[in-house]
């Protein structure tokens, strides 16, 4: 066996790999004495058919198999222990490599094209600014929060008179053209409605101080601009009849109910922060507060991490790639795409790629390690800050072990759980490296940001 590496240029290499039939040899005869054990050939006892036999059935698919499990094995092995930084997988010379008969050949030549990385040095120092910006928790932000809690404990109450943003039940019914109610036509009793969500002005206007028992005639159609879903949902028709009906309708009025929103009272305090953990309004908005600004320091450390990969990417500069060699390996993994598309997005994965190896790097000289604990801990905040969402901020442990280990079993979860832990820790590495210059934003203009 002869492995050797021919250094192209600075990117590209080509890998030779020969072998004799002594490398391979002894697992073929190996494999053929297991065929024969196994084989159940009429006329002849299993594990007594003649080897020439094993071999003239087997013996080409075996030579094949083996010469390519000890081809694969001797690549990998040679480009691990010669620390060969590549690009990708080894991939088949196009060129010089020449055709391979298992028939007739003993000895094997195979030749693949290796993309090689390219060097470059991406540290960083006191002399890098990056902005990091911070993110103002405001009163409004909180306020909204205490909203969202008390509107989940909150009911709606009858009330005489509707005002906007009331909810109406009565009975609707449609009218012919002289203004009657239809005979044969659309009737719905508890027909609910929320004028407030109105398309139309106008028809919304005829709702205004409308009472108990108040008959009042509108447009559907109009007043929720021909929406079929809304008009199939109150008139109780499939969506293609909703589409074509465009009578007006009588509405007799026989409940007004107002939404009243919950008390902020200890219950609320226990049910978002634990039992006892708050015991006063101002406690429970300090807490909210620090909620808030917990989830939008994870913002800001996402939004530095950007401008650290832009100053980086200015820094290290435009890097020497196998163009030839990657634009074959992207035709290759997108077989149902041709050239244009390889050409159109070759520059943004040349972009990915830059980036992908200067963080390789950086986490490197970081010694950054990602163990199972932190993949762990990760889905714990992913799902804690998806429960946040709905203003859950005391969620039992357990159940952040149930839903954590559900996404624990899915590979493509693993994956980005990973890259999320790294890139919190190569985050939080950077912030100490590099000069901070410190902004603080509001929310608004944070978000335009990514506009």
């Amino acid at each position: 066996m002869n492995v050797s590496l021919q250094n192209i240029d600075k990117v590209n290499a080509l890998l030779t790999v020969k072998l004799e039939k002594a490398d391979y040899q002894e697992k073929v005869d190996k494999s053929l004495k297991t065929f024969r054990q196994k084989a159940q050939i009429p006329g002849f006892r299993k594990g007594m058919v003649p080897m020439s036999l094993i071999k003239k059935m087997y013996g080409k698919s075996v030579i094949a198999e083996e010469v390519n499990k000890l081809l694969s094995e001797t690549v990998y092995k040679y480009i691990q222990d010669n620390k060969v930084n590549i690009l990708g997988e080894p991939l088949p010379n196009e060129e010089k490599q020449q055709p391979i008969d298992f028939d007739t050949m003993e000895e094997f030549e195979f030749l693949f094209d290796i993309a090689l990385a390219p060097e470059f040095n991406a540290a960083v120092s006191a002399a890098d600014k990056v902005d990091y910006y911070t993110i103002e928790t405001t009163d409004e932000m909180v306020e909204q929060q205490v909203k969202s809690y008390t509107q989940r404990t909150g009911s709606y109450q009858p009330v005489e008179a509707y005002a906007e943003g009331d909810m109406l039940k009565g009975l609707i019914a449609e009218l012919d053209e002289n203004g009657n109610t239809k005979e044969g036509g659309i009737q719905v009793e508890g027909a609910v409605m929320m004028p407030a969500y109105m398309k139309n002005d106008e028809q919304k206007a005829k709702f205004a101080n409308a009472k108990v028992n108040d008959v009042l005639v509108f447009n559907p159609h109009t007043a929720w601009d021909g929406n079929t879903a809304e008009l199939a949902s109150l008139l109780k028709i499939e969506k293609e009849a909703a589409a074509e009906m465009k009578s007006d309708f009588s509405y007799q009025v026989t409940e007004i109910t107002r939404f009243t929103p919950g008390e902020l009272n200890q219950e609320i305090f226990d049910q978002v922060f634990g039992e006892g953990n708050v015991k006063s309004e101002e406690e429970f908005r300090g807490k909210i507060k620090e909620s808030i600004a917990a989830q939008l320091s994870a913002d800001s450390d996402y939004k530095f991490l950007l401008d650290a990969r832009k100053m980086l990417m200015e820094k290290v500069g435009k890097l020497e790639f196998p163009d030839a060699l990657l634009k074959r390996v992207m035709r290759l993994n997108n077989p149902d795409k041709d050239e244009k598309f390889v050409e159109e997005n070759y520059d943004k994965s040349i972009e990915e790629l830059t980036w992908h190896l200067i963080k390789e790097q950086l986490v490197k000289a970081n010694e950054i390690k990602v163990e199972q604990e932190d993949i762990t801990r990760m889905a714990k905040e992913v799902t804690r800050a998806q429960f946040a969402q709905y203003g859950m901020m005391n969620v039992p442990e357990e159940l952040l072990e149930n839903y954590s280990k559900e996404m624990l079993k899915k590979k493509e979860s693993v994956e980005g759980l990973v890259n999320r832990a790294v890139e919190t820790k190569l985050a939080a590495a950077l912030k100490g490296q590099v000069t901070l210059e410190h902004k603080s934003v509001s929310m608004e203009e944070f978000n335009k940001m990514f506009a």
